[in-house]
């Protein structure tokens, strides 16, 4: 069956309601079940995964975690004692291994200087200033300050990232221009405050993205979500999927670098 092409946003009306969210989520869970993100040791790694995923696969971060924890790095003091070059060469799989080490290291300086390096007391913190604080570090923007907050301190605050967009895009949910507040706030009416929630809707947005809503053609038979399409959405045949190659420990399996 061939695609339907979307029509432009502006000639779509939005979709709104808080049960149309819940029924999306609702329907994803039934088809894939909880997803058990984010897939780390310790709330120190998750915050070390969610600089090293930024512009690249997480196939790409898990590589660049082992070798931390190989290399016992992956302890704020044993890696902000780590030179910055060395460090650097430990991370080279993530892309962007010199920037990456160096947003890594301010990230421990803001940690040491403000929090006296207790991680507990950084993210025991109001979430309103805990956010205000993440994202006045240099390299950290709106996606990672959240996955701190969402993941590594198991706050209620959605993420919103490429796979987020995409989806609800395409489904008349959220404006093709919408900027990343917008989408944020907009989920934040339409959900219960949860961090858990937030935690497996994001997850499982990912999922859909990865086998289903490609960021070129769509595969829509078969997914969680199709009979929720709007009229000129997309609706194509599903491929035959190949397995994600995980490392060990594993959950996340994302290879779109554009997440």
């Amino acid at each position: 069956m061939g695609a339907r092409p979307i029509p432009p946003a502006g000639d779509r009306p939005l979709l709104s309601g808080r049960m149309v969210y819940l029924r999306y989520f609702r329907a994803m869970l039934r088809a894939y079940g909880p997803q058990r993100w984010w897939p780390a040791r310790s709330r120190f790694e998750i915050i070390v995964g969610a600089i090293l995923t930024q512009n690249t696969a997480w196939t790409n971060v898990e590589k660049g975690i082992e070798t931390l924890r190989a290399a016992g790095l992956l302890d704020p003091a044993a890696m902000a004692r780590t030179p910055r070059a060395r460090l650097a060469r430990f991370i080279r799989p993530t892309g962007y291994y010199n920037q990456k080490a160096a947003r890594l290291h301010g990230f421990l300086s803001f940690l040491k200087r403000r929090h006296g390096g207790d991680l507990d007391r950084l993210l025991g913190l109001p979430v309103k200033r805990l956010r205000t604080q993440l994202l006045a570090l240099s390299g950290i923007g709106p996606e990672t300050a959240d996955s701190i907050i969402l993941y590594a301190a198991g706050r209620a605050m959605f993420v919103v990232d490429a796979y987020t967009r995409r989806i609800l895009g395409r489904h008349a949910l959220i404006g093709e221009d919408d900027p990343y507040e917008r989408i944020q706030r907009r989920l934040h009416r339409a959900l219960p405050s949860d961090a858990g929630l937030f935690n497996e809707y994001h997850a499982l947005l990912v999922k859909i993205g990865k086998e289903h809503c490609l960021k070129g053609e769509p595969l829509c038979g078969g997914c969680p979500l199709e009979s929720f399409l709007p009229p000129g959405g997309h609706s194509v045949a599903p491929a035959r999927r190949r397995p994600v190659p995980r490392m060990r420990g594993s959950r996340r399996g994302d290879d779109d670098p554009d997440s």
